[in-house]
Formats: C-alpha cells, structure tokens, sequence
C-alpha cells in the first residue's frame, strides 16, 4: 500500500457515526491516527460550521470548599487520603464568593465556576448554595458548579436555584478508570450526569489526560462521552498537573501533539459543544496553546488558580488573545444538538 492509500485508508476507518448515530471506540482512535495536518484541517472545519472561530468563551473558576475529600482520584491534591499538602477548609461564606465573582466579572469572564472537594453535598449546605448561585447570577454571569456527586433532588434543588452547568467529569476511559479511582465507580458519575439532565441543567463533563492512560483509552474516553445523549454542552480537557504525594504525582508529561490531537479528535467526535482548554495550561507555551485553539479549543478558564493548582494569569492571556487576534465572547453559542 502507498503512502497514499494508506492515507485514505485511514480517512474511511475515521468517518463518523454508524447508522446508530454513536462512535465505536475504533472510529475514534482512527481520528486520532490520521496525519496531524489532515486532522487539524478537518477539526478547524468542523468549528467553522459550528462557532465564530476567533472567539473565545472566558470562565473563572473558585474553590468554594478546599482540601480533605473522602475520594481518592489518584491525581487529586485536595484528596484526604493522600499528604499533598493541602489543608482542609470550610465552604466559604456568600460574599467571599460574590467578591471573587465581581473580580472575574470586571476580568471579562462571561462563567463563574464554584468547585468544592466534596464525595457530595450535604443537605446543611444547599441553601448556602443556592444564595451563591443566585448572587452569582444577579451579577450577569452564567454559573456552573461541580460539587461531586448528585442524587435527583439535589440537582433539581440546584436548578431551582438557577444553576446554569453543572460540571461532572468521566475523568478517563471505563477500562482504565479503576487504575485512578477507587472510591466511586464510573456508574456513579453517569448516574450524576443522567440527575443534571433530568433537572434540566447544562452539562459540563470532559476528562483528564496524562494520566498513564494508552491512546486508545484516550480515544474511549472521547466516544463515551459524544456518545452521551445528548453529548455535554461543554467538555473540559485536562492536562494532568502532577502533583507531589499524589500517586500520579511521577507521571511523566503527555506528548504535546497527543495533547493537541485530543483537542481536535474532541472537536470532529462533539460538533456543537464548546471545548475547554482546562488544567495544565500553565505548563503550555503560547505556541501549544496557538495549536489548542487551531484544533478547536475555544473556551479557557481565567485567572490565577485553577482549585489548587495555578493557572495562567489574566493580563497574560489577554495578551495572547490579543496577538493572536481573537476576542473573548460573552457567550459562544453552538448548533443545538440532540
């Protein structure tokens, strides 16, 4: 076989979706597999149908309660079963919040993000939660929380409330998921994600890379999630930030290019959803984030912390939208997708 057949061969392997309008594992590592110029070609394609391809959606993201979680996600700082150095804290008072919602505000974030490092919320804790969401509001921002597990009553209490996205990510691949997670199984967060649809909230759901995980449990990580029905509103992909006495606290960086091609595979597999550029861009120079946004990225969190763990600082990445010639939009809108 020619050079050039072998790249149309791996063209027809990478088409998209059966009959069953779902993606096989296979169908997504095919994407991953195509020359890195043809699959970047394709992805900025995709986006150009889909998004302005120059904006960029802005969220902040707070810890509302740090440190001394009963889960043990093995690339987790804020896990109590591990000495990363974190200390536990108390969920912070409503106008701690308002006032770092303000300050994302006059930063030019359109999304406020609140995490706590909880297993999940206790009941004593949702009317604090609720008074944040609703402030947070008041203040023109769209919210999204990620709190750890939900049952039903709590998504809709939150809904209720007027909670925008909920953020709940599948983290990696089913087949390597137990090689990071013990404590709570992958059924657990699609039994989350299925109670925040059913309340009718947006989700946010995406996964980390990095991890020691094959590029084909990148690629099952990518079809579980398109294959979502619907697929998320929004998907954040992380790049693993190891972190000192975590058990992933060794693991060696991620090629940059596979990095980028999940951007991209991301973009072709999830059409109308907005691609976070999320954890691990501290480490990223502009060039590698230049490529992010080329292969389909066009959200980023903003500001100087990411829960734990830093995160490029705002007049920088100002800059760098600036020299690239894009510009931060109040709300990227994709196709509706079903």
């Amino acid at each position: 076989m020619t050079a050039p057949e072998a790249v149309v061969t791996l063209h027809r392997r990478a088409q998209p979706q059966t009959d069953s309008g779902r993606w096989s594992v296979a169908q997504v590592e095919a994407l991953f597999a195509l020359p890195f110029m043809d699959l970047m070609f394709r992805a900025q394609q995709v986006h150009r149908e889909h998004f302005q391809p120059g904006e960029v959606q802005l969220s902040t993201l707070l810890s509302i309660k740090t440190g001394g979680c009963a889960e043990d996600c093995g690339y987790c700082p804020q896990s109590a079963h591990f000495e990363a150095g974190v200390k536990a804290e108390k969920l912070l008072p409503v106008d701690e919040v308002l006032a770092a919602a303000r300050e994302a505000r006059e930063q030019g974030a359109s999304r406020f993000c609140m995490g706590a490092a909880w297993r999940s919320p206790k009941e004593r804790d949702m009317p604090q939660l609720a008074a944040m969401i609703q402030g947070v509001k008041d203040l023109g921002l769209e919210t999204c929380m990620t709190l750890g597990m939900l049952d039903g009553d709590q998504a809709q209490s939150l809904r209720d409330a007027g909670l925008d996205y909920y953020n709940h990510n599948l983290d990696t691949s089913p087949d390597y998921y137990g090689a990071v997670i013990s404590t709570r199984t992958y059924q657990d967060r699609l039994d989350t994600l299925q109670h925040v649809r059913q309340a009718g909230i947006n989700v946010c759901c995406g996964g980390i890379v990095g991890m020691g995980e094959t590029r084909t449990q990148r690629a099952g990580l990518l079809a579980q999630l398109a294959n979502l029905d619907p697929y998320p509103e929004s998907v954040p992909i992380n790049n693993l930030v190891p972190v000192p006495g975590t058990p992933l606290g060794d693991q060696p960086p991620l090629d940059p290019f596979e990095f980028v091609r999940t951007i991209a595979v991301a973009r072709i597999v999830m059409p109308g959803t907005v691609v976070r550029l999320s954890a691990g861009r501290e480490t990223m120079d502009e060039a590698l984030q230049a490529l992010c946004f080329m292969a389909g990225a066009n959200s980023i969190f903003y500001g100087d912390r990411l829960l734990t763990t830093a995160n490029p600082q705002a007049q920088k990445d100002r800059a760098l939208l600036e020299r690239l010639g894009m510009t931060a939009s109040g709300q990227v809108a994709g196709h509706v997708h079903g």
